[in-house]
């Protein structure tokens, strides 16, 4: 009897092994690719993002851990619009790993088929600072490309796991029916602050604004990925009191001294908004990082009792 119930027990844990192994690996660039991906593979998939939440998504330590992960990727879900130009390339060539090289069955670039802000109309050159020639890739920030950030998933599992194509294209229209409910949420809150004009950090904010009716009136940055000289900001600070400007929007990750000495100067308030899945403790999936944002910055845009 008990050679039986060790046979069966081990039949079990192989059972279980095989299951586990059964799932596709999914490799994320950022998490809230590997947020969307969660929703659409639910247990038929493992998720693994390698930059943080709370990190700039532009400058990655590409760690060597990395490329053992990318190793054993089925699918490498990237953003596919230069944002991770600077760490990506070197850590998939390490990796070693045909299934992820680009055109690969697994290789995914979310941006295809999305309308990209600030495209270039001219030659890029590093005078410009980071500037991105295919346009601004921090496009997930308006909720509609999550849909189709989740279409590309979903239809690349289906190809890859056809048994369960059903299970994923489920998934996906709960995903949506979810995404659709909240917007009509979030455009509700936003709606009585449409035409603010706000000051950010980095050009961030730009897909949220879009969506939202908010106009970014000028950056603290000069240029993109460059630091702030005092001249900018001797220029930025009479502009925004001009135009009657009280926000400044920046990410957690970005250094406070500038834009504390800015808002102080103009009478702003400043407001730290997590631009992805993890960069605080109450955004802990796609949706309630904008449940935070817009929550954040619909109270600091309130008027004062």
């Amino acid at each position: 009897m008990k050679t039986i119930i060790r046979s069966i027990s081990l039949a079990a844990a192989l059972g279980a092994a095989f299951s586990a192994q059964a799932k596709l690996n999914l490799v994320a660039t950022l998490p809230d690719f590997g947020a969307i991906a969660e929703q659409i593979g639910g247990d038929q998939v493992k998720v693994t993002c390698i930059c943080r939440g709370t990190e700039d998504p532009h400058f990655v330590d590409a760690r060597p851990s990395f490329i053992r992960v990318l190793n054993q990727a089925d699918v490498l879900l990237e953003g596919g619009a230069e944002l991770e130009i600077g760490w990506l390339p070197p850590l998939v060539n390490n990796a070693r790993n045909g299934r992820i090289l680009r055109d690969a069955p697994g290789d995914v670039r979310l941006c295809e088929g999305l309308h990209l802000l600030e495209v270039p109309t001219t030659t890029v050159d590093r005078s410009m600072g980071d500037v991105h020639p295919l346009g601004n890739p921090h496009y997930w920030l308006d909720p509609l490309n999550g849909k189709v950030i989740a279409a590309h998933i979903a239809g690349k599992l289906g190809q890859l796991d056809p048994a369960n194509r059903g299970f994923y294209h489920a998934n996906l229209q709960k995903f949506n029916e979810r995404l659709d409910a909240k917007l009509a949420e979030w455009t509700r809150q936003m709606e009585p602050f449409r035409g603010t004009k706000i000051v950010t950090y980095h050009k961030s904010f730009e897909y949220f604004a879009d969506r939202f009716g908010l106009v970014i009136a000028g950056v603290i940055e000069p240029r993109p990925g460059i630091e702030p000289t005092p001249g900018h900001i001797n220029d930025l600070i009479p502009r925004m009191k001009a135009s009657g400007i009280k926000l400044v929007v920046i990410e957690p990750f970005r250094p406070r001294k500038t834009p504390e000495y800015v808002a102080q100067a103009t009478g702003a308030k400043l407001v730290l908004v997590p631009v992805m899945t993890g960069g605080h403790e109450r955004t802990k999936d796609y949706f309630s990082v904008f449940d935070y944002a817009v929550a954040q910055i619909s109270a600091a845009l309130k008027p004062s009792p």
